[in-house]
């Protein structure tokens, strides 16, 4: 189906490409074979550390006429396999990419190469006013794979997610054929919408280098309540009390007392309030302190009659570092307190959440295994972890198996998706195809095909 990377093509990639960033098995880490999640694994058969536009076009096109596959790898962060070289071939490296090449204060737009980190774009429209809303809790993952997985993240209740900040796409594809889609603009009704196309297509359609963005005015103000409640049930069903009383509020973030615990034991740091059995963590911003105070005043009111034991204002940095800290590291916290772990990254309608989070309790009982969970409450997006700990590998991987067919199976139930905002990469294929049904999966094949006819740009994932 595939051709071999042979010595004549490394010499080939060498000649266009400085040498020593094209890199054979053996002058790179054996992490290249796995993303963060690392149950699917696989190792490229060379390395490309590319620099431009211009050095992805080349290396498309020679790929393409010479059938030979291609995975994109950003900063390795994903959770299904995206960027795993299921067939060998050339991994195209972009975190050296990673210019910051345009503010632009009269459209609001800032332009980025895609090895831009999160964290370090944040940081520079922030430092000069702008704020950029998608939030995903990988702050270390890149810009470019943020769009390819459309990440939604902490604030999508009041911002949306990453597609909504997406302005406009510059595009090697499967040909080495180079275009943009978008632009700066506001509005677009002209033909087809290819840049929506390209942002959730996992690096399947095409190779993003370049990214126009839309930035907002930074808010003055951000203010956090840490609310706890008696039960996991009292918590959860709070959440569509707050979204039918038409409350402001940024981000509704849900979490369990037990994924608190594991944070604190893998940041060496203690959580402000750690003993009830589970807290919603709310945040509302503006431009004036008084109205977002009144606003949170109402939030904890509404809160309490829900049957929530307080509500604990988090407005200070003092206040702010543990909280935020410590959701950071809640997938990191569960990894560290087992051997092995796969993700369900669900998302279902949010007056299902409760349903669904109680649910994934029962799961738990029945195949006896462990199921922390938390999430973004407040678009029904949960990410829910199966935990191996000491199970031995048959038993491992047929509870592993049971726990997703029931688990998406569920949410298929209650009108669900198989994912919010991880993708679909290889590890989660199968669920989508059993939610989609083959109507819709034939539209994707057709589209995949009419991108990368040769099929050569990370095959295997999503259709």
């Amino acid at each position: 189906m595939y051709n071999k990377v042979t010595a004549e093509d490394v010499k080939i990639l060498r000649e266009m490409i400085a040498s020593d960033r094209v890199l054979e098995p053996g002058k790179f880490s054996v992490d290249y074979a796995r993303d963060e999640l690392g149950s699917i694994t696989h190792m490229p058969e060379v390395l490309v550390r590319a620099m431009s536009t211009a050095e992805v076009a080349f290396v498309m096109r020679y790929a393409n006429e010479h059938k030979i596959p291609v995975v994109v790898r950003g900063a390795g962060t994903g959770l299904v396999g995206g960027s795993v070289a299921l067939y060998g071939g050339i991994m195209l490296e972009l975190v050296g990419m990673n210019k910051i090449l345009e503010l632009d204060e009269d459209n609001l737009t800032v332009t980025v190469q895609p090895g831009v980190r999160l964290m370090e774009l944040s940081a520079f429209v922030e430092k000069r006013g702008y704020f950029y809303p998608p939030d995903p809790g990988e702050k270390s993952a890149s810009i470019g794979g943020n769009i390819s997985t459309n990440a939604g993240g902490m604030r999508a209740v009041k911002y949306g997610v990453t597609r909504d900040f997406v302005r406009a796409l510059t595009v090697v594809l499967p040909t080495g054929e180079v275009v943009q889609f978008g632009g700066k603009v506001v509005k677009n009704s002209t033909g087809y919408a290819m840049k929506d196309l390209m942002i959730g297509s996992e690096g399947t359609l095409g190779v993003i280098t370049e990214a126009i963005l839309k930035v907002l005015p930074l808010p003055r103000v951000s203010v956090s309540l840490l609310v706890p409640f008696p039960s996991m049930e009292a918590a959860i069903e709070t959440v569509p009390v707050l979204v039918r009383g038409k409350t402001a509020l940024t981000a509704i973030e849900f979490m369990e007392r037990e994924t608190i615990l594991f944070a604190e034991e893998f940041l060496g740091k203690k959580f402000p309030d750690s003993k009830a059995p589970a807290y919603l963590l709310l945040t509302a911003d503006g431009n004036d302190r008084a109205v977002v105070d009144a606003e949170l005043g109402r939030v904890a009111d509404l809160c309490i009659e829900c049957g929530a034991i307080d509500a604990l204002i988090v407005d200070t940095d003092e206040r702010k570092q543990p909280v935020w800290s410590a959701r950071g590291a809640f997938l990191e916290g569960i990894k560290a307190s087992t051997t092995e772990m796969d993700e369900c990254d669900v998302v279902v309608p949010r007056n299902r959440v409760a349903d669904f989070v109680r649910y994934t309790h029962e799961v738990a009982a029945q195949l006896g295994v462990r199921i922390p969970s938390f999430g973004h409450a407040g678009d029904g997006n949960l990410h829910v972890y199966i935990c191996r700990d000491d199970l031995p590998q048959h038993k491992w991987e047929s509870v592993l198996a049971e726990a997703f067919r029931l688990l998406y199976d569920r949410a298929r139930e209650m009108n669900g998706l198989v994912s919010g905002e991880h993708g679909i990469g290889y590890a989660k294929k199968r669920y989508m195809e059993e939610t989609y049904g083959e109507t819709q999966l034939r539209v994707m094949r057709g589209i995949k095909a009419a991108f990368d006819p040769n099929n050569i740009l990370n095959p295997g994932k999503i259709v």
